[in-house]
């Protein structure tokens, strides 16, 4: 129950910071964001692609310009963690699942379409949220 409340606040703030990076990001950071999807390769283990999300939404949270939001992010990243690999290692698609959305968002962060960005994070998060809720 409270990872479940963890996940509904990112649901709340992430999309938030996301929508504020979409207006402020760099190509630079585009770029980055960029590279650091594609090191990961098509068919990434569920720990190398929860580290590599981890890392993706943390440098979106910082191209957002508030440090405050970026550390209340933070600190909700580490207990989402484990669940994000456990998901990665039971749910059929999700990895799939993940790097697409992430590609989504990273396409909106880089065209500077804040609400799509918004959007496509909130559709990110939730898909979390809603494999949580359904394990028994």
């Amino acid at each position: 129950d409270t990872l479940l409340e963890f996940l509904r606040v990112r649901r709340i703030l992430e999309p938030a910071a996301t929508a504020m990076a979409a207006e402020r990001i760099t190509e630079e950071d585009s770029e980055g964001l960029r590279a650091l999807l594609d090191s990961i390769g098509p068919d990434p283990a569920a720990e190398d692609l929860v580290a590599n999300d981890l890392e993706f939404h943390r440098r979106i949270a910082a191209c957002s310009g508030n440090s405050v939001l970026c550390s209340l992010l933070e600190s909700m990243s580490g207990p989402t963690a484990r669940a994000r690999v456990w998901r990665g290692l039971t749910q059929t698609g999700a990895r799939t699942q993940t790097m697409t959305e992430h590609r989504a968002i990273l396409g909106a962060l880089a065209a500077h379409q804040p609400e799509v960005a918004r959007s496509w994070s909130t559709v990110h998060i939730a898909g979390v949220e809603q494999w949580l809720a359904s394990v028994p």
